[in-house]
């Protein structure tokens, strides 16, 4: 069986323009699943206006690739976005599993590393929120972020992040890798 590929991403927060950068790189990279970490449509209260703030056409951009998501939900995201948006959006978390490799994909504002999931073995906790990209191995967990599509903070850049099997790579809208980790157990 051939190992899945998945695009992870974050923190859209409503830019047309990531968004569309979004899918050309999904498509570019040819993965099987895109991975919402949330916080589509609005920008929230702390961030300014993001580059071609454009709700409505993102929320057309996203629907018309609606096969392909996998999303969970941001301290952004509310119970009228899902009313826009035709794929669900309002789970806090989701399991996932690579190569046995447990993936506890959330937002990080309800689960993060002040507030760990509950989890039988070791793990990978990853979320966005924060807009910086990390990847920090820990007894336990090892805690993994994209970052940010449209507000990356700390310097960071405008990216992804791609899971194939055990092996993880960050990287920017012009294709150049960040970042990259294997995972070995």
């Amino acid at each position: 069986m051939a190992t899945k590929k998945w695009m992870v991403a974050s923190d859209l927060h409503g830019s047309i323009l990531y968004a569309n950068k979004m899918i050309e790189a999904y498509k570019k990279e040819e993965a099987d699943k895109l991975i919402l970490l949330g916080d589509l449509l609005y920008h929230g209260p702390r961030n300014d206006l993001p580059v071609e703030y454009k709700p409505k056409e993102v929320i057309k951009v996203l629907n018309d690739n609606k096969e392909d998501i996998l999303c969970v939900r941001g301290n952004c995201d509310a119970e009228v976005d899902q009313m826009v948006l035709e794929f669900p959006i309002v789970a806090d978390y989701a399991l996932l599993e690579s190569e046995g490799i447990d993936i506890f994909a959330t937002h990080g504002h309800v689960y993060n590393e002040n507030k760990l999931p509950k989890m039988a073995k070791k793990f990978i906790l990853l979320h966005g929120h924060t807009h910086v990209p990390k990847c920090v191995e820990n007894e336990n967990y090892i805690y993994m972020n994209p970052g940010s599509m449209t507000i990356p903070k700390e310097g960071s850049h405008h990216g992804y992040m791609l899971i194939e099997g055990n092996k993880f790579t960050w990287k920017d809208f012009d294709g150049n890798i960040i970042n990259e980790y294997t995972y070995k157990g």
